[in-house]
């Protein structure tokens, strides 16, 4: 596994792959980076066989779409939107001889999803309220509670949490540092997280 970070922005990308077969997918890659992405890919002599997309701010981002087309790869996400695989909950995307398994968890956007792949969850900007700068508050809070606390928060404690952005300088943790610990959604109710992300100034995980 390979991860990409822009410390301008905080977002992080993360490449995955099966060396015996020699395939291998991109999470929440940045057209902007596509010649290190390629390079990456060459140099390694890997085949792309998914661009996997946790969320999406297209409208903001002039050209991503188009530039991360020239990848190849399917554009999996959960927005639908014509050329994309719209990805369905618990979907199976195989590369190689891996699989990586589809998780809805709407709430940064109405379309998010995580992908779980071995023990390792990449949940894009679910964990990370406040951090994305394209969206710092979320779609939907209630559903972002909901995807957390039923989807992901219930996995086993060790499993691994990526983040598409980081947070105060934080990209990888636990579900169970994030259900006791994560400073919106961590020991609380329903009632209260709503209470917090509806304060002026969000905190991140």
């Amino acid at each position: 596994m390979r991860m990409l970070h822009d410390p301008r922005s905080g977002e992080t990308s993360y490449l995955l792959a099966d060396m015996e077969s020699a395939e291998a997918v991109l999470i929440d890659p940045r057209g902007g980076d596509l010649p290190v992405l390629t390079a990456l890919l060459d140099d390694a002599r890997l085949r792309l066989r998914w661009v996997l997309r946790t969320h999406q701010h297209d409208d903001q981002r002039p050209g991503e779409w188009a530039a991360l087309s020239r990848l190849g790869a399917p554009l999996v996400q959960g927005e639908p939107r014509d050329g994309a695989h719209v990805a369905r909950d618990d979907e199976r995307l195989v590369f190689g001889h891996e699989c990586v398994r589809v998780l809805a968890t709407p709430g940064h956007t109405a379309h998010c999803l995580s992908f779980q792949w071995r023990d390792r969850v990449f949940c894009g900007g679910l964990l990370v309220v406040g951090a994305c700068p394209y969206q710092p508050v979320p779609a939907d809070v209630g559903a972002l509670w909901d995807s957390a606390t039923r989807r992901v928060f219930t996995l086993p404690d060790e499993t691994l949490l990526y983040a598409g952005y980081d947070a105060r300088g934080q990209t990888v943790s636990t579900v169970m540092a994030q259900r006791r610990w994560h400073p919106l959604l961590g020991g609380c109710t329903r009632d209260d997280f709503l209470a917090r992300v509806a304060t002026p100034s969000l905190e991140t995980a």
